[in-house]
């Protein structure tokens, strides 16, 4: 009857552990940052976003030199004006500059072209990295991936649950034998 009792604690025991097991949730972590670093792709749209910028900040340098050449222009000519005239070329100067604040906003403001240009290089990229941290996940039984790189803070990380390896692995961006000897 001891013996019983005993070996059905034991059992009972057991089955607590595997059951704690079973229901326990497994967590990981990748850093985005440091995997789109690694990708070329993200390198080559991230200069070709660089680029843009530039270019549309340029036309609009360009744009506001225009206006101040208007302006200096006025105040050159400003005494052999007539009020009628020097008003005309005021209320021109004013529209060139509504004009370029509207254009600047246009291109660089909420949603603005540079943003719309950005997003279409850059999110192709990112898909990738967020199915590869799916499949990532789905292999590893991970019920939650946090991203190491973004507004969550981590004061303590055990390199166990970094996943990052495994994700530039997935792209095709990393050494299995980095993978194993690092997890």
């Amino acid at each position: 009857m001891k013996i019983v009792i005993k070996l059905t604690s034991l059992i009972l025991v057991l089955f607590i552990f595997i059951l704690n097991d079973t229901f326990a949730q497994k967590f990981g972590y990748v850093d985005t940052d440091y995997i789109l670093s690694q990708m070329p792709e993200y390198s080559e749209a991230k200069g070709e976003i660089e680029k843009i910028s530039k270019a549309w900040e340029q036309e609009i340098r360009e744009m506001y030199k225009d206006i101040e050449e208007m302006e200096a222009s006025l105040q050159a000519e400003e005494v052999l004006l007539t009020k009628e005239m020097k008003d005309d070329r005021l209320k021109e100067i004013d529209l060139k500059w509504d004009e370029v604040k509207a254009y600047q906003k246009k291109v660089f403001g909420f949603e603005g072209l540079f943003f719309l240009k950005k997003k279409e290089l850059i999110k192709p990229v990112q898909d990738q990295v967020f199915d590869a941290v799916e499949k990532v996940a789905k292999n590893h039984r991970l019920q939650i991936v946090f991203d190491k790189s973004g507004d969550l803070v981590m004061i303590y990380t055990d390199p166990v649950h970094d996943y990052t390896d495994y994700v530039l692995e997935e792209l095709g961006l990393g050494d299995k034998n980095d993978v194993i000897s690092n997890n």
